[in-house]
């Protein structure tokens, strides 16, 4: 069974085997022992109430509980840019014009922005290629939104989601090698470490504040502003089913969409609903499971966040859960979960 937990003190070894597999352009998950050990050490305090909502940051490890490896991570940081700048480029628009040559030209321009700052971030989301199949990555990614759905009260108003930018086959950024190469003078691979240890003064100094002439790239780097890389497509198609869309925020360096949503319009806060657990009939037969809908099921408790999907009578309140599932969520029959529906509801037009 794939269980989404809370992260342990004890999943430092095989959260830097995760991040050992994921490449290059995610700053937060980056294969330096010493940079996730600290962000470790800071999820665990998270989870223990013992540092300020918004220094916060969750992180949630799928495990196999066969055996015992780890098959994905994801993360929520309660807010961004609070204790070292946030950029964004903001995609706008500037309008030329002469009346007397009848010339009327509207011109997409980046500006550099910290608009975003103390917004709460959905981050850090990989699956080992071993685990790409199924519902697997439903179940990881929207873990956080269920989680966000029993603790709204810990994060901000709105919610943001970096995605992965556009890289070629050779794992080269256009956008960067068109815009971020004349300023930063180094390769994409050494700024977007830079990054991801903090060190993010470099932007402020180099980068030009005036906005850029979209125009003035070259067409491959102009193609890709707003495209993700490859393999987020399906975060992207995710995070979207669940209310967050693209309001013209890229990321500064591989041009990679910014996601966002107000917290109080996620399905998960709409739809999601407490249920009591009842015991599980003692037969179900194929017939009978086919006809229920798969949930997102996760227990209610913060320090010991436990997550799965289980396809599952739950009516009137009720859930009627297995007790390999009670085991795998730290429940017991009697005791309140929280439930979602793994798929959207497909809108009827009356």
């Amino acid at each position: 069974m794939l269980v989404v937990r809370a992260i342990r003190e004890t999943d430092l070894e095989g959260l830097l085997g995760l991040a050992s597999q994921v490449g290059s352009g995610m700053t937060t998950l980056k294969p330096d022992r010493k940079m996730l050990g600290a962000r470790l050490e800071i999820a665990c305090a998270s989870f223990a109430e013992t540092i300020a909502p918004n220094q916060r940051d969750y992180m949630f490890v799928m495990e196999d509980t066969a055996s015992g490896k780890l098959a994905g991570v994801c993360a929520i940081k309660g807010a961004v840019g609070l204790d070292e700048p946030f950029y964004n480029y903001r995609i706008g628009t500037l309008v030329h014009s002469s009346r007397e040559l009848k010339v009327f030209t509207r011109m997409e321009t980046l500006y550099l922005s910290n608009d975003l700052t103390g917004s709460t971030e959905l981050c850090s989301l990989f699956l080992h290629p071993d685990y790409r199949g199924g519902t697997n990555g439903k179940l990881l990614s929207k873990s956080r939104f269920l989680f966000i759905a029993q603790f709204p009260h810990l994060f901000s108003a709105k919610l943001i989601a970096e995605m992965r930018g556009y890289q070629s086959a050779d794992g080269s950024s256009p956008f960067y090698e068109g815009l971020g190469r004349h300023f930063f003078k180094m390769d994409f691979n050494h700024a977007d470490d830079l990054t991801s240890l903090g060190k993010k003064s470099f932007i402020a100094e180099l980068m030009p504040r005036q906005p850029m002439y979209v125009a003035y790239l070259p067409p491959e780097a102009q193609e890709v502003i707003g495209k993700v890389h490859v393999n987020t497509a399906p975060a992207r198609r995710l995070l979207e089913q669940e209310g967050m869309y693209f309001e013209g925020y890229v990321d500064i360096f591989d041009a990679g969409p910014v996601l966002q949503a107000r917290i109080s319009e996620l399905r998960a806060i709409r739809e999601s609903a407490l249920a009591v657990i009842d015991a599980a009939p003692r037969a179900v037969t194929e017939t009978t499971a086919a006809a229920n809908e798969p949930l997102l099921v996760s227990n209610t408790t913060l320090r010991d966040f436990r997550m799965i999907v289980a396809t599952v009578p739950c009516e009137g309140g009720h859930i009627a859960l297995s007790t390999a599932d009670q085991q795998a969520l730290g429940c017991h029959t009697g005791e309140a979960v929280r439930t979602l529906s793994l798929n959207p509801r497909k809108n009827v037009n009356v």
